[in-house]
């Protein structure tokens, strides 16, 4: 039949190999849309842990229930046969309101060459039509992975009585630990929030390079901790620091120095995604003596207390906006590589044996 159609899916067979899983596909059904991909994002900080056999549940179970992992028993094996979630797809049928053939959407279904999606479970968002479409691979969970971010600074300033993104540190100095594409983008949001300044600082002189386009303060990590101790005090709490330090490194290391940035009872916003231990973290050094908080902010869950005002639906039209008054510069700073989506596979090795200097990696889909 024609309404049956093949799908490719780009996964990883065994560690350190990437391959094409493939399987059939029947038409849509009632309150569905079937789509074509045209741009699938690759997010290298969570996706490469599985291509590198060090993401936890290759190796733990995870108990939604009791909310434990069990180690040795692993969740996920190989082959992995899917991947991603910052994905742009055309409707090429619909039975689902509010969607019509020709809509360009934003969603999370993987790096897949085409998905049919149930708009009314999934997280699928249409996008503007004076929005370039391979924007809208950060509409759906990059962007609202840092918006989110944003959301959990707010909460820890003013409590539930958040009603405009970036409300709490408008007006105050932040660090933003990490120039990948979630601190890059945190940095914006706070930005675009009025915050007092942004410090974004990362290892890589790339990185750094990208964020001063953007009219960032950028420094080495050592670097960020004496700007922070000797230009930002008197903040809320008193003493010299920043009041919220943004980490998004997955280094223990890292998180150890956004702790430093910190004054007395000031927080971290966690958005790493560590595989492995913490040594360099030395919760016995400024953490004890300053009393500091860390804060873990992934996009599974916004801050108690505001599920009412905010969810996924609203962190992406909060990215929407961002990306309409930066997406130009993003295009052209942030999206590093655009590649065939059949290149997949052989770019994941590369990655991992060469570590290009690299932001953003998307897969075009074929003409």
């Amino acid at each position: 039949m024609v309404d049956h159609r093949h799908i490719r899916s780009l996964g990883v067979e065994r560690e350190g190999e990437g391959f094409f899983f493939g399987y059939d596909e029947g038409p849509e059904g009632h309150g569905q849309v079937r789509l074509e991909t045209l741009y699938t994002g690759l997010s290298a900080g969570t996706e490469l842990t599985f291509f590198k056999g060090t993401n936890p549940y290759l190796h733990s179970r995870w108990d939604e229930g009791r909310g434990l992992f069990h180690s040795g028993e692993a969740s996920a094996h190989f082959p992995v046969p899917f991947l991603g979630y910052m994905e742009v797809g055309r409707v090429i049928a619909s039975q689902a309101p509010g969607f019509a053939v020709g809509d360009v959407v934003a969603g999370t279904f993987g790096h897949k060459s085409g998905h049919t999606a149930d708009p009314f479970h999934e997280v699928l968002v249409k996008l503007p039509e004076n929005l370039d479409p391979i924007l809208g691979i950060f509409v759906a969970q990059m962007g609202p992975i840092a918006a989110n971010g944003i959301l959990h600074a707010d909460a820890e300033l003013l409590g539930p009585h958040v009603t405009k993104l970036g409300q709490g540190i408008a007006g105050r100095p932040v660090a933003v630990v990490g120039g990948g594409t979630v601190g890059l983008f945190t940095a914006l949001f706070a930005k675009q929030a009025g915050a007092a300044e942004v410090v974004l600082c990362d290892p890589s002189p790339f990185r750094r390079a990208v964020a001063q386009k953007f009219g960032l303060v950028a420094l080495s990590e050592d670097d960020a901790i004496d700007y922070a101790k000797t230009n930002w005090h008197g903040g809320s709490g008193g003493g010299r620091g920043a009041d919220i330090v943004f980490q998004t490194r997955a280094h223990g290391n890292s998180l150890h120095n956004a702790l430093r940035m910190l004054r007395p009872q000031g927080t971290v916003i966690d958005l790493a995604f560590y595989q492995g231990g913490a040594e360099a973290l030395r919760l016995g050094e400024e953490f004890h003596h300053n009393g500091l908080s860390i804060r873990c902010a992934q996009i599974g869950r916004v801050p108690r207390g505001l599920g009412a005002l905010w969810d996924r639906r609203r962190l992406a039209s909060e990215t929407i906006q961002l990306l309409q008054s930066e997406g130009e510069r993003i295009k052209e700073h942030v999206i590093t590589h655009v590649l065939p989506f059949d290149e997949g596979p052989a770019f994941l090795k590369t990655l991992v044996a060469e570590r290009p200097d690299f932001l953003q990696v998307v897969f075009k889909a074929a003409a």
